[in-house]
């Protein structure tokens, strides 16, 4: 069996690089970013991109391109400190690109096999095995063109909407039907397939717009989280995802 068929013979190759989404306003979390980029606002004493940073080093996530808007300056400055992992910056200082846009500026940086997507203000508790690891030995290329972490809409901390997602036995999920709440909402953590890109508009778009390809495809698969989901988008929901950390630790 020669080096090709013995790879596609055994389980897809873990991806081992990540897009981390870090170039939004944080329009929500002011007066708080007034002077200081949302991934740098502090939750438990550390910066909400290192808790994301961290949690991909520990999954073995080699490279983060990390893109960059709002008050750029002052996080490719904070992120120059980082040992692990290799920080790559995808520039966005002239034009805001939005979710999709912005990792569709990124691809050269990205390599050519599937990535990670990792919002910077992405929160969690890990439950009994960390959820990157859980993803990435879920992901199955054959049948994914995504795969996104999702969490409870009922138990999430600091999360008051109507959820995203309705998921089947299989884990296909299908979009939230008007007026139903969904059971599960999307976590800003995801795998995904760089090709996806191919056929996307220049300039700014949301992902949005390829999580309706992959549900038409049906190829866009969940995986719930098994620890605990915190929703940090204002000042006031710092300190729920604060006391939820200290009571998981207690």
């Amino acid at each position: 069996m020669n080096k090709k068929t013995a790879k596609k013979a055994g389980s897809p190759e873990k991806p081992d690089t990540a897009m981390v989404l870090a170039a939004g306003l944080g329009k929500r979390m002011r007066p708080l970013t007034d002077k200081l980029p949302k991934p740098m606002v502090e939750v438990h004493g550390q910066a909400l991109i290192d808790h994301v940073l961290d949690k991909a080093d520990e999954a073995g996530i080699q490279r983060c391109v990390v893109n960059v808007h709002y008050l750029a300056d002052l996080l490719e400055k904070h992120l120059s400190s980082r040992k692990a992992p290799e920080i790559i910056i995808s520039d966005e200082r002239g034009l805001l690109l939005e979710t999709g846009g912005g990792i569709r500026h990124a691809l050269p940086l990205l390599g050519t096999g599937p990535f990670f997507v990792l919002n910077s203000d992405s929160f969690w508790i890990d439950g009994a095995r960390p959820m990157l690891s859980r993803l990435a030995e879920h992901w199955d290329p054959e049948r994914m063109d995504m795969l996104l972490a999702v969490a409870s809409s009922a138990t999430a901390t600091g999360y008051h909407g109507t959820g995203d997602f309705l998921m089947d036995p299989e884990g296909r999920l299908e979009r939230r039907p008007e007026h139903i709440i969904a059971p599960f909402v999307y976590m800003g953590v995801a795998i995904i397939k760089p090709e996806l890109f191919e056929d996307t508009p220049e300039g700014a778009f949301s992902l949005n717009l390829l999580f309706d390809r992959a549900i038409e495809a049906e190829r866009l698969f969940g995986l719930r989280l098994d620890g605990r989901w915190m929703h940090v988008g204002t000042p006031e929901a710092i300190a729920e995802a604060e006391m939820a950390i200290d009571n998981s630790i207690a």
